[in-house]
């Protein structure tokens, strides 16, 4: 469906989207790393919803790149555990903080194209 260099352009992408969620900046004093789904989590009733949606994106694009059901189901339990427990007023921002929902579906994928052949994971 897609060439070899789109198909690793269009995941290059998606890992820095889920980067950028998850483990953009460094916690001062710490080497606790967090992204803007914490920080726009912590804004209450839309942060956790933008924040899910932007998750549900990169759940489409592994969808759109032909990751089997059981792989998508697996992806959309980590979004789904990330959108319910972030929601919880305080418990939800330090979970944010551990989870990083997006960067393990973005290890999910890397690996299931690495077996497949299609990708090959960055170094």
């Amino acid at each position: 469906m897609f060439g070899s260099r789109v198909r690793a352009d269009r995941v290059a992408r998606l890992d820095a989207l889920a980067a950028l969620l998850d483990t953009a900046f460094i916690l001062p004093g710490t080497n606790i790393r967090f992204g803007f789904d914490a920080a726009i989590g912590l804004v209450p009733g839309i942060g956790d919803a933008v924040t899910t949606l932007m998750s549900l994106y990169i759940v489409h694009e592994a969808h759109q790149l032909g990751a089997p059901r059981h792989l998508i189901v697996r992806m959309l339990g980590n979004v789904a555990l990330d959108g319910v427990v972030g929601a919880v007023p305080i418990v939800g921002d330090a979970f944010d903080l551990m989870w990083k929902s997006n960067r393990r579906n973005m290890r999910l994928l890397q690996q299931w194209l690495a077996v497949d052949g299609s990708v090959n994971p960055p170094a």
